[in-house]
């Protein structure tokens, strides 16, 4: 297992994050594990750096995963660490 390299807060998720996930039998904690973990999913090279910069310098961390060919979650940590949200990106 991976080291925790930030906290999450409290996690949230929105209903269609939820509907999603459930439909293909995942779960959020999936996902939650490979965010905190420094696995930031279907980024660019410049924006998992980015991601890898937010940690150290307290701002906001953003993963995207691919669930098929069409659909995608992220997951957003907030800046203060306050919050972590599941969503899907149409939500943003």
């Amino acid at each position: 297992m991976c080291k925790q390299l930030f906290n999450l807060g409290r996690v949230v998720a929105t209903p269609g994050a939820l509907r999603l996930l459930e439909k293909h039998s995942m779960t959020p904690m999936q996902f939650l594990q490979r965010h905190v973990t420094g696995d930031f999913g279907d980024l660019c090279d410049e924006d998992k750096e980015a991601n890898n910069e937010a940690i150290w310098n307290e701002e906001r961390i953003l993963s995207s995963y691919k669930i098929n060919a069409k659909d995608k979650i992220w997951i957003i940590t907030e800046a203060d660490r306050s919050t972590s949200c599941c969503l899907l990106p149409e939500e943003y």
